[in-house]
């Protein structure tokens, strides 16, 4: 089966479920990701979902499987050991990271469909701009003629999604050569910058928005109020 039919998803149907879109700005990695943890680990049954939206500062950070041998030469930027899924990523100022912070089982969506539909919102972002993207049969994210353009780390604890995804908009892209970008050697990556869209996140953000609500059947409520990013032991 291909990447194509195996992600055979429909935007998700019926009154749409409330949930609450964080705008983070600019943020390190680490205490973000030790917040989306305490979410994760406290919310109950009646918890609502939400959306992180961030920018973060150089970051390369190494899933659970991921193989050092893949961080060729990271120089000055940290390189950070994390619980989600995939190999070695990239994370820096002018990508656009989204963390989706969603009760699967209420929404009736399994692992594989996730990750289907957050590809599809992407690729649907993407053709605004006339930008034709695709999957690539076992290997997560949204490709464009063979490049790279946004990759997926996802972790589920208790039928709880956190982690997420990646999505290279006019970000400086040569930290990605040094490493295997997703444990793949010689991957090329793109942005949406050099395939002639806008360079700004701020323009491709509600966009991107507007398309994973649509794939997930949620009615988003932006707040000013950020999470606790307080470092904690």
């Amino acid at each position: 089966m291909d990447a194509v039919n195996a992600c055979a998803a429909v935007p998700a149907r019926g009154a749409p479920l409330p949930a609450t879109v964080r705008d983070l700005g600019r943020q390190p990695y680490e205490p973000v990701w030790h917040a989306m943890q305490r979410f994760t680990d406290a919310r109950g049954d009646a918890t609502g979902d939400e959306l992180w939206v961030v920018e973060h500062e150089p970051v390369f950070t190494l899933g659970q499987a991921g193989k050092a041998e893949h961080v060729l030469a990271p120089g000055d930027i940290p390189v950070l050991h994390v619980d989600r899924g995939g190999q070695v990523t990239y994370h820096g100022p002018g990508q656009i990271v989204v963390y989706p912070l969603l009760d699967l089982r209420r929404l009736g969506i399994g692992v594989r469909d996730y990750v289907c539909r957050i590809e599809q919102a992407i690729i649907d972002t993407l053709d605004e701009w006339n930008i034709a993207a695709e999957r690539r049969e076992g290997a997560p994210g949204v490709y464009v003629g063979g490049a790279k353009i946004a990759a997926l780390g996802i972790r589920v604890r208790r039928g709880c999604s956190f982690h997420g995804l990646a999505f290279n908009v006019g970000l400086d892209l040569e930290p990605f050569h040094r490493i295997n970008p997703c444990g793949y050697a010689g991957l090329a990556v793109t942005s949406v910058l050099d395939l002639g869209g806008p360079s700004g996140i701020d323009a491709v953000k509600p966009v991107l928005l507007s398309h994973l609500a649509r794939q997930f059947g949620l009615e988003l409520h932006a707040t000013p109020e950020s999470p606790d990013l307080t470092t904690r032991s």
